[in-house]
């Protein structure tokens, strides 16, 4: 199968059997595994005892060979396996008089290059893009662009475009000078790079959501540990939702809209995002009709609701008139993003008060005080049933275990047994403190608005702050930090380390999208304005052709990176055809 490969054991010690056990790389503090017993050869050594078992390939293995006789160790062999790769695993004695004992792994079939698709998949998107770019300079030349614009007859689109998450719309301004003019002008001013990062972060997520080509990498981690390729995408999306609530509030008051008629849209906008939340994770169009003793209430849109209720709210509580002009009046013109809004600071860090008593002070039946594990095997299998400490106490308390998820990405390597959802209540008090960073974002492009040094450098100076507040609650350590990074958790410091990575990651948008206009921001800008509709769609169209077919090999990281990759080109196209035709879901 996919990430495994075959391992013969052979015995060739007289009178003694083998236990044989193993222990991933990726498993912190876990127990060995027991794999096969090796029976003992005969006592002329021709027929060895031989054990055929199949060894993960993702990440290093540690085998373990005890001897059936006592309690001895034989030997210890670390080694990462290769994809359906064909092995040997010799046991004999090197020494009759000493009784020493040899452990050889031999290659009896060399693995797969499982990794040469991605290598494919990279020279075809790079030839793609090689091709677009020679087309955007043909158009540069007049005889060729004044044939393509005559055929293709393009309409100004940019007046009308508004995203889900807080750009500003023509029902939001005031409905007794609907002036098109400034409109228009406004209209131009938008932010590509918003969208842009945006539609990169949901076009990861989506490929990774269809499976990421089965590559492990392309999953979540399975506890604490280093952000693997997906593992800051969804907190992208929190942040830059967070940058676009500063961004929106501030034109819908601008353009004269009551307090209480933009609470409204935001009370609406959330209600909206939580029931479609509850009906894309809870699909009954393949499984069958659906039962309410097991439906989910978290999920993904559920949380970008709620986190979306909470900041919007704040924001509007205290939002500041003449911040777009920059004229708010401050003591410290250098800090006038955040020293006049002190009461929303208050607030989150009451939140995170909140959150860090709860998590390390609130008791868990059968589990100690402040426990970050993911049980299961971990920490020596001494806390089987607390997955997730307090997080995943409180969901199941509160919401019932058949009401969150049942399958954690902890299960695989950790071999957990209780149910945790990663999106739970506990979780989202650190995505509100997310957002709340993204609309820090939006108030320096807010206050500081074309002063492109001003700006930059505000992303840089927030990007160095988080980091080193990360490496202070990590210890710059995986596992032995105070807080360690955690995406299942949504823990203080996987806050801070992604949102050090995005304020980077939106620095070098805006440079290039908008200050230095050297990139266009396609395509990702083009999902990125349709980003709720991509979003559902991919989800409710999953297992539907052709965004998924019935595959010849399906043992073959190609065929699913093939699929994979088609699936999420396929919305990136249909996002760009929406755009074209001025087709934009909004909520």
């Amino acid at each position: 199968r996919m990430d495994q490969a075959l391992l013969l054991v052979r015995n060739e010690l007289p009178g003694q059997g083998l236990w044989l056990a193993a222990l991933s790389g990726s498993c912190h503090q876990c127990l060995y595994q027991f794999l096969a017993f090796v029976p003992p050869s005969d006592s002329s050594l021709r027929n060895p005892g031989t054990a055929a078992v199949m060894v993960d390939t993702q990440h290093p293995l540690t085998l373990l060979l005890n001897s059936s006789v006592g309690d001895g160790e034989l030997c210890k062999v670390q080694y990462h396996f290769g994809e359906f790769g064909n092995y040997s695993l010799v046991v004999k004695t090197l020494s009759t008089s000493t009784k020493a004992v040899s452990c050889n792994l031999v290659i009896n079939e060399g693995p797969i290059d499982s990794y040469l698709p991605i290598l494919f998949a990279f020279l075809v998107y790079t030839g793609i893009l090689a091709v677009l770019i020679l087309g955007r300079l043909f158009m540069k030349i007049d005889p060729v662009r004044n044939w393509v614009y005559k055929k293709l007859n393009p309409r100004e689109t940019d007046r009308l475009i508004n995203s889900e998450f807080g750009s500003p719309n023509t029902t939001d301004s005031v409905s007794s000078d609907p002036t098109p003019r400034l409109w228009s002008t406004a209209s131009r001013q938008r932010l590509r790079s918003l969208d842009t990062f945006r539609g990169l972060s949901l076009i990861i997520m989506v490929f990774v959501n269809y499976g990421g080509g089965k590559y492990w990498f392309f999953k979540h981690e399975s506890w604490n540990g280093k952000l693997h390729f997906p593992s800051p995408l969804f907190s992208r999306f929190v942040f830059i939702m967070g940058t676009s609530i500063s961004l929106s509030l501030s034109n819908m008051l601008t353009w004269g809209s009551s307090k209480w008629k933009v609470l409204g849209k935001i009370l609406w906008r959330s209600f909206l995002l939580i029931l479609l939340g509850i009906v894309v994770v809870n699909p009954n169009y393949c499984l069958g009709p659906l039962s309410w003793g097991n439906l989910r209430i978290p999920g993904v849109l559920q949380r970008l609701g709620f986190t979306y209720l909470v900041v919007a709210a704040l924001e509007l509580l205290f939002v500041r008139p003449g911040a777009e002009s920059g004229t708010l009046e401050t003591t410290c013109p250098a800090l006038q993003d955040i020293l006049p809004f002190w009461p929303q600071w208050i607030f989150i860090l009451i939140l995170e008060v909140i959150w860090l008593c709860l998590t390390f002070f609130l008791p868990v039946p059968g589990c100690p005080r402040g426990y970050l594990g993911p049980g299961g095997i971990g920490d020596f299998g001494n806390y089987p049933n607390c997955t997730g400490g307090a997080a995943g106490y409180i969901d199941r308390l509160l919401l019932g275990e058949k009401h969150i998820y049942q399958h954690p990405s902890s299960s695989v390597i950790y071999q957990t047994v209780m149910p945790y959802d990663p999106e739970g209540i506990l979780g989202t008090i650190n995505s509100i403190f997310m957002a709340f960073l993204g609309l820090q974002a939006g108030k320096i492009l807010l206050f500081y608005k074309d002063q492109h040094k001003q700006i930059m450098s505000r992303f840089v100076v927030w990007s160095i702050v988080m980091g080193i507040i990360s490496a202070i609650l990590t210890k710059c350590s995986k596992e032995e930090g105070f807080i360690p990074v955690n995406k299942n958790l949504w823990s203080v410091s996987y806050v801070t380390t992604t949102c050090c990575f995005a304020f980077v990651l939106l620095l070098l948008m805006y440079y290039l999208v908008d200050v230095k206009r050297l990139w266009s921001g396609a395509p990702f800008f083009y999902p990125g304005m349709n980003s709720i509709l991509v979003y559902i769609g991919h989800e409710v169209f999953e297992n539907y052709f052709p965004f998924k077919w019935k595959m010849e090999d399906g043992q073959s990281h190609a065929e699913h990176l093939t699929q994979n990759l088609t699936a999420t080109t396929l919305w990136v196209i249909i996002s760009y055809l929406l755009y074209r035709r001025r087709i934009f879901w909004k909520i």
